[in-house]
């Protein structure tokens, strides 16, 4: 699959700092109510879905300021990988570039695709808030 790409309205190293603390994920992220359990600088959390009793344990696996960010998060039989790439846009903008991917019980790939929209939507929503007043 294609990664998702948007651009956002900031330069690489604004929009890294903030997509990859897991305290701004709230405001973004259409499937989350909070995060909790905050360790190490962000490194590893858990996210409180909207979805009762789903919580994924998360984990930053890759922090390459400012050009790439990926996370790992594990619920039950199922692993979830989203990785964030940044490059510059032109003048004060950059693109970020997603790739996200669901492995466990055969329904990985199903749940993906599905998801590849909500993760589109997400980061849309990230760029709108970054967006200089």
């Amino acid at each position: 699959m294609r990664p998702v790409e948007i651009v956002f309205p900031v330069p690489a190293d604004r929009a890294f700092a903030y997509l990859a603390d897991p305290r701004n994920r709230p405001q973004w992220q259409s499937s989350l109510r909070a995060v909790a359990d905050v360790r190490r600088e962000g490194a590893a959390w858990t996210d409180v879905t909207v979805v009762p009793g789903v919580r994924p344990r998360m984990r930053t696996t890759i922090s390459e300021p400012p050009y790439r960010w990926a996370e790992e998060g594990v619920f039950g039989p199922f692993r979830a990988r989203l990785e964030l790439r940044f490059a510059p846009g032109s003048e004060a903008t950059c693109v970020v570039s997603a790739d996200f991917a669901v492995h466990g019980l055969g329904l990985g790939r199903a749940i993906a695709a599905s998801a590849r929209s909500a993760v589109a939507a997400d980061l849309r929503r990230a760029a709108l808030v970054l967006r200089p007043a």
